[in-house]
């Protein structure tokens, strides 16, 4: 297969999305599985502010270039392939169920994560050259955490249904419906979106611990797959 066709094209443009991917949703688990738990220990207090000031610049770097590439290459295979006229229903039913969350997870990222994450490394540096911390960046922690442990949540069934597209028949009704089902997909995840805002302290307890993070992951896939099954 020549690279230089049609065919090779939507290969390295999937081959960037899944690069991309793997960087972002990669440095996604490692800060929430990982970091944040460390953290929350004797030791890792001790060590968060040399981490924040020397560590998190760089991670956060990757993190938000791969999540605007993969955001970036994503749509832009959709596209092709609404253009090209090579895709089908049920391949857009399944892959818009992913690029919906994985759209919500890009904006959470550059517009709810970083701004955050910027305010606590300067507010680490400031402290570290003998400055006061900015309160500020507490008040906002909270907001970016929910939306950190929000995107972990997302990516359990975003990746289920990237790879149901091309590899799992969900749809099999005569006349699914897709109006409705991707209405509910949306009501779903606005709700889980908002619940980064607004939410009480018992729709936010599981974002608490990692544990209930993904143990709500997988809750909201299985939720999804049966709407698909039932509707489609």
């Amino acid at each position: 297969m020549s690279l230089f066709t049609q065919e090779g094209f939507l290969f390295l443009l999937r081959w960037f999305h899944f690069l991309a991917g793997i960087t972002w949703i990669g440095i996604l688990y490692y800060l929430n599985l990982v970091q944040t738990p460390y953290f929350a220990t004797d030791l890792g207090g001790q060590a968060r502010s040399a981490m924040m000031r020397g560590l998190m610049p760089n991670a956060l770097w990757w993190f938000r270039w791969g999540a605007m590439f993969t955001f970036l290459t994503g749509w832009t295979i959709v596209l092709f392939h609404i253009a090209t006229g090579t895709g089908s229903m049920p391949y857009y039913a399944m892959i818009l169920t992913g690029g919906t969350l994985g759209s919500f997870m890009w904006y959470n990222v550059w517009f709810v994560i970083m701004p955050r994450q910027r305010l606590a490394i300067a507010s680490a540096e400031a402290v570290a050259g003998g400055g006061q911390a900015n309160p500020e960046a507490a008040k906002q922690a909270p907001f970016g955490g929910r939306a950190s442990r929000t995107n972990t949540l997302f990516s359990i069934p975003m990746l289920f249904f990237m790879g149901a597209a091309r590899h799992l028949s969900v749809v099999d009704s005569e006349t699914p419906n897709y109006h409705v089902y991707y209405a509910i997909v949306l009501i779903l995840v606005v709700l889980l979106e908002t619940n980064i805002w607004k939410g009480t302290a018992a729709t936010q307890k599981p974002l608490a611990t990692v544990s209930g993070t993904v143990h709500a992951g997988l809750g909201l896939t299985l939720v999804l797959f049966v709407v698909a099954s039932v509707l489609l």
